[in-house]
């Protein structure tokens, strides 16, 4: 037996009115004389009808706390005039999404690069529902997407703009409600499920109200009347694949489905799209158009490298800062200009270890060390939540030689901190961005230059347009580039790229500083250059000769039990199974690099099939095989994840 209960509920307000029994003059002019010693009840009667307009005779309702406040009153007064039969409270249902009337301006002027591409989109939609449209960062996507959007609602249509992060929410939906007001519906997961329980309402019952859709992953599952455009921004990002839990979905692949439902079109955008989405625009899968010039021929930043092999062995290093950074964020404050760093790690440390024996504190219940965290003084599992107090002694030879190794976010802020104490800092990670209001306090208060440096991990790197910021820092490109992943050098080109571009939009060139221990290495040398194509072409050829998207499809299957030994012995058996049908195709068990999660063992399976054989066959045996596996007694505990394209 299965029973669905709803945990939303309505909100609701109290407003005041006069009792039935008052509607005449005479009977309320008895009431007002009657409560002649009771001077708070007739205070709070005579501003009622002063809020209400009853004197005018244009009755407006006027909420409970608006009345009690304006007389400085409490409930139990007003609830004295209730019983009297003077007054009456009442509960009116309100919308939670419901803000204030915003002021709408027209979109701006299109110059004559965005022109073209408008004209472009439009040409290419008339044959092909895909385009993906390639403008380097800054060049004006954003215009031509409102453009389009515009166009689109004019048929009466609505639009989904899908966004990556909930951060990029923040600015884009200013830039939004400018163009067409409150016509936006916002959704995404730092909403209460009752927000979002209203907006699925609405959508239902009054799909007018809300044309336009901005959002991230999980929008693409909203319940759209007549969708005619959606517009995936910064297509190449992994955060658009559902990892964990299932269904295991890629928002911009299911977003292309959902059009289809819908007969609609779709543009995906990016400065670095992803190899496999340039690729199918290479082969006329989808359109494509390109943009290659910034808004008002602003230049691209100056992309220097900082050799911290060399600066280590001249000891030059001031902490985790070369001097070619170090002396550009001082130039840049002095000019009372804003600094960005990247890190794309959170935490003090990633990890803490003793310089005696070299043991190092792992999570109880994941095969991982644990991360530092000074400002809660805690030892910390990014996978599963576990926390501990930072020891004071070595656990293994109880030595107090304990010393923190490598760095995150929040250690970069406070070594800012030190060298410059005067300086506004804030720091944009998970850590700091967990309420819903964060992201709006620590953007907003970044544009209005309440803040000279702004420290984060990816969260900064695409999208945002600032104004002032006149220097980036990529503080350590070497733990991107080293990444044990097919898509590590393509990963690290697009977050250097997004993040450079964060440098001197609107004024002047900007500059940006990579700090590296490879200074020669080819992917940083492309980012210097700018040349997404070079990546493009070196990577095709690399996953042509390893069997890797584009050209093959990649299905990993993910084993998990509680006892390593019956999950080796589940894994090989699932495997000869599959070599049947799959013959080489088939690779591992392997074990993960973290091979223990939450204190589930875990190994992996990876199935690589050639694009062009039949995905529905390859489905139909692979599934047979792992139900066969599920039936066998000895792995009825045996956990079977399948993942297909993974990210």
């Amino acid at each position: 037996e299965e029973k669905l209960k709803t945990s939303y509920k309505p909100k609701l307000k109290n407003y005041v009115r006069l009792h039935a029994s008052q509607k005449e003059d005479k009977q309320l002019e008895q009431s007002m004389n009657a409560l002649g010693r009771a001077r708070k009840q007739l205070e709070i009667l005579m501003v009622y009808l002063k809020l209400s307009g009853y004197m005018q005779g244009k009755p407006t309702e006027v909420s409970q706390a608006d009345l009690l406040k304006a007389t400085n009153s409490s409930t139990s007064i007003l609830k004295s005039l209730q019983e009297k039969e003077i007054l009456e409270v009442y509960s009116k249902q309100i919308d939670r999404l419901l803000e204030e009337e915003k002021t709408v301006v027209s979109e701006k002027e299109l110059n004559e690069q965005q022109t073209r591409a408008l004209a472009e989109i439009k040409t290419l939609f008339a044959s092909l529902p895909t385009v993906l449209l390639h403008g380097v960062t800054s060049s004006g996507k954003t215009e031509v997407y409102i453009h389009l959007m515009k166009q689109t609602i004019a048929q009466g249509k609505q639009v989904l703009y899908l966004l990556p992060e909930i951060a990029l929410t923040t600015q884009i939906i200013t830039r939004l409600q400018k163009v067409f007001g409150n016509q936006v519906g916002v959704y995404h997961s730092k909403f209460s499920d009752s927000e979002r329980v209203e907006l699925w309402q609405s959508m239902l019952n009054n799909p007018k109200r809300y044309p336009v859709i901005l959002g991230v992953r999980s929008s693409v599952f909203l319940p759209f009347q007549d969708l005619g455009l959606i517009i995936v921004d910064e297509e190449h990002e992994n955060t658009y694949k559902q990892f964990h839990p299932a269904p295991r979905y890629n928002a911009r692949d299911a977003s292309m489905v959902l059009a289809q439902l819908h007969g609609a079109k779709v543009l995906l955008g990016s400065a670095t799209p992803s190899i496999e989405s340039y690729f199918n625009a290479k082969t006329n899968k989808y359109g494509l158009v390109e943009m290659t010039e910034r808004y008002k021929n602003i230049q691209l930043p100056e992309i220097l490298i900082a050799d911290l092999r060399e600066a280590r062995r001249k000891k030059q290093m001031k902490s985790l800062f070369s001097p070619l950074l170090m002396n550009s964020i001082e130039t840049a404050l002095n000019n009372k200009e804003q600094v960005i760093l990247f890190q794309n790690r959170r935490g003090f440390a990633p990890y803490v270890e003793c310089h005696t024996c070299n043991w190092v504190p792992k999570c109880e219940h994941c095969d991982v060390s644990l991360t530092y965290h000074k400002h809660s003084n805690n030892l910390v599992c990014h996978y599963c939540g576990y926390a501990t107090e930072m020891p004071k002694r070595c656990g293994a030879c109880n030595n107090v030689n304990l010393h923190t190794q490598g760095f995150g976010t929040e250690r970069i802020e406070d070594e800012i901190s030190i060298f410059f104490p005067e300086i506004r800092t804030a720091r944009m990670d998970l850590d700091t961005t967990r309420s819903k209001k964060s992201y709006q306090r620590i953007i907003s208060e970044f544009e209005n230059k309440q803040v000279d440096i702004l420290i984060g991990t990816q969260m900064v790197s695409k999208g945002l347009d600032f104004d002032n910021v006149s220097l980036v820092g990529i503080m350590n490109a070497d733990n991107m580039l080293n990444y044990p992943d097919f898509r590590a050098f393509e990963r690290s080109f697009q977050l250097m790229t997004q993040v450079s571009g964060r440098a001197g939009r609107k004024n002047k060139q900007g500059k940006v500083i990579i700090q590296t221990s490879d200074k020669q290495n080819k992917i940083i040398r492309k980012v210097i250059t700018n040349d997404f194509y070079g990546v493009f072409l070196s990577q095709l050829n690399e996953r042509k000769a390893f069997k890797y998207p584009p050209y093959y499809r990649l299905i990993k299957l993910t084993l998990k039990n509680k006892k390593s030994a019956t999950l080796d012995l589940a894994a090989d058996e699932l495997v000869l199974m599959l070599r049947k049908y799959f013959g080489n195709r088939i690779l591992g068990p392997e074990a993960p690099g973290i091979n223990r999660i939450q204190n589930w063992y875990q190994k992996n399976i990876l199935i690589k099939i050639e694009t062009n054989k039949s995905h529905i066959k390859a489905k139909a045996l692979l599934m047979n095989q792992i139900d066969t596996l599920r039936t066998d007694p000895r792995f009825k505990s045996t956990l079977v994840l399948i993942d297909v394209d993974p990210m």
